[in-house]
């Protein structure tokens, strides 16, 4: 069932969100070569409680952390760990806060030091893929006119869309319906309408669109060890238009 949020319920959501916005904002002053995804991960824990938060994810079926670090050919649900990053790297860091509760929802991809040519086309894509997703994100449309213009943009660009991992609704539990795949058909699928508030989350890899998942049934990887990267925002279907709830 999809449970439409009222203004006021939308206004309600806003600390969640900006929590999660402040810990990007303060996590990119952090990213440089050396550091390792644990201290990332301890920084957004004491960060998130710091502004009268609460984590959510640490203990979410079995999760063992605050956030989900995912380097490189780690699509996604990856595990905070004791390894440096390294100069060239691409950090996809998701993260999720609960506030008053409501949560909030929002993964970046960061650059460790200088990175290569195409590991930055790969960023600028998925990047501008997230954006185009948010535009088409208006009430009487079809979400397959939000998930076709992020598909067609990724494809034209060479690059593939995730399928396996989706994007949801949000709200007070942090997956509501309706949960969704980053492709499809203008013009068809569910009817967008003010009050939705779903999260958009392209995946985008260099290579083939398929993932394989390790043996600890979390971390998703690339099949062909290729890169991946994600931009993701909690997005509010307004009368006014698409409302950036994490917006930094």
């Amino acid at each position: 069932m999809i449970i439409l949020k009222s203004p006021r319920e939308i206004e309600d959501m806003k600390p969640a969100s900006q929590i999660v916005a402040d810990c990007h904002r303060e996590v990119a002053k952090l990213i440089k070569p050396g550091i390792t995804t644990q201290e990332i991960n301890d920084f957004v824990a004491r960060h998130i409680t710091k502004l009268g938060g609460k984590q959510f994810t640490k203990g979410y079926h079995g999760f063992p952390a605050e956030t989900c670090a995912s380097v490189n050919d780690v699509v996604a649900h990856g595990f905070p760990g004791n390894r440096p990053l390294e100069e060239g790297d691409l950090l996809k860091l998701d993260i999720v806060a609960e506030y008053d509760g409501w949560f909030g929802d929002s993964c970046w991809c960061y650059a460790v030091g200088q990175i290569s040519p195409q590991a930055e086309q790969l960023m600028k894509v998925t990047k501008e893929c997230l954006d185009i997703g948010i535009s088409k994100a208006l009430p009487g449309n079809r979400l397959g006119d939000v998930t076709s213009a992020i598909q067609q943009h990724a494809e034209s660009n060479g690059f593939s869309v995730v399928r396996d991992l989706l994007a949801h609704g949000i709200g007070r539990s942090l997956h509501e319906d309706p949960s969704f795949e980053h492709i499809g058909v203008a013009g068809k699928g569910l009817r967008l309408r003010e009050g939705m508030v779903l999260t958009i989350e392209p995946m985008i890899n260099q290579g083939t669109f398929r993932i394989t998942i390790d043996d600890d049934k979390w971390t998703a990887r690339t099949a062909d060890g290729k890169l991946s990267a994600q931009f993701e925002h909690t997005v509010a279907l307004t009368q006014d238009g698409p409302l950036v709830l994490t917006a930094h």
